[in-house]
């Protein structure tokens, strides 16, 4: 056992004190219960099982029907949905656990057969290069698929897309939820209206970048409204060139992005880093300068290993440290890492969609006998 782990000395993040620094990534499984992306008693097993994180942060989950953008996965603006969730939060915290829940609106990385032949909506109407995972009803096998050009969202149509937000936000803590998490990174909706590459709109919503920002500030300020800002995190990606991303003022505007969240209080900043195999490190002056706007805890995710994360604990660049793919394997991964004992493999064709398999089988280390 490691006794100078960085990653097992205690901390506090969104107001809970908590005994590592191990975060469970939000990833997507694609397992809800069919019709109404419902979250059932084996989603409720899956988080518990990973509960010995210092912090779980769920499978992006959609705040509307308009905001999906891939099969199964599940929503929090029924009220089927909510009591699905409160399964969940009761498992976790019956395991000592802490749950965000992650509020997603993909915009544009949708398919019109998710919204009755109506096209997804985005910033602005711009093609570009993207898929999304679609499976058929029926037999569950699915694919990926080309997403089509979306149309433009209109003025109105932001502000009920806010509104949306809020709902989910209030309904994550109705679910019983330590808190949610916002997602503005990867290529989706708040994402798109931070780049000039996706958002070419020429209203008060697009152009400058104080413009850009817009949306993103204000889905902040009624989410925190909800939630509290001192239980609301957002993840951001501000390296992602994928999927027509490749912005040349990303970098400063997530900068003055960070200005904004640090004054309005919020929780922490989720940082995702490219984990793609070839992908750039992230220089350490953008860290700098991320950690000089944003006092808040930080947290980091993008093919982390333990040493890996033990470096960016000790270079201050980030106070908790988040694992995806590991935690699926591995729903013990805090005693893995901490024992420094072997981690398991997944299986890659059980990722998206299915059952029991490859989601809740995965066994806990038992010592030899």
């Amino acid at each position: 056992m490691s006794t100078s782990s960085l990653l097992f000395t205690p901390t506090v993040i969104a107001g809970y004190r908590v005994s590592n620094r191990i975060v469970m990534a939000p990833m997507t499984r694609a397992r809800s219960i069919q019709p109404g992306d419902v979250p059932g008693v084996m989603n409720a097993r899956y988080y518990a099982q990973r509960a010995s994180a210092a912090l779980v942060v769920t499978e992006a989950t959609q705040i509307s029907a308009q905001g999906k953008g891939y099969s199964f996965t599940p929503g929090i603006y029924s009220a089927e949905q909510v009591e699905g969730w409160r399964e969940v939060t009761r498992a976790v915290h019956a395991a000592n656990g802490h749950i965000f829940l992650q509020l997603w609106h993909v915009g544009r990385m949708s398919h019109q057969d998710f919204h009755d032949g109506a096209l997804p909506v985005a910033p602005s109407a711009v093609a570009f290069e993207g898929k999304i995972w679609m499976a058929d009803p029926a037999t569950g096998v699915g694919a990926m698929v080309d997403c089509p050009v979306p149309r433009a969202l209109t003025h109105d149509e932001i502000g009920a897309i806010v509104a949306d937000f809020r709902r989910g936000a209030r309904n994550a803590m109705l679910a019983g939820f330590d808190g949610v998490e916002i997602h503005g990174a990867n290529g989706y909706l708040i994402d798109q209206f931070l780049r000039t590459t996706s958002n070419v709109r020429t209203d008060e919503y697009g152009g400058s970048r104080t413009n850009r920002l817009r949306f993103l500030k204000e889905v902040v300020d009624a989410v925190a409204d909800e939630a509290g800002a001192g239980r609301t995190g957002i993840r951001l990606a501000p390296f992602l060139t994928q999927r027509g991303m490749a912005c040349p003022d990303i970098l400063p505007t997530i900068l003055e992005a960070a200005t904004y969240l640090q004054n309005c209080g919020l929780a922490y900043i989720h940082l995702v880093e490219a984990d793609w195999g070839d992908a750039p490190e992230v220089p350490e002056d953008f860290r700098r300068a991320l950690r000089a706007r944003f006092t808040q805890p930080i947290i980091v995710a993008g093919n982390y290993d333990k040493s890996r994360a033990e470096w960016v604990l000790s270079k201050g660049y980030a106070d908790l440290v988040a694992f995806g793919r590991p935690f699926i394997a591995n729903p013990d991964l805090p005693i893995r890492l901490r024992e420094n004992l072997p981690l398991a493999q997944l299986n890659g064709k059980t990722l998206f969609g299915g059952g029991e398999q490859g989601y809740t089988d995965y066994p806990a280390w038992l010592p030899a006998l």
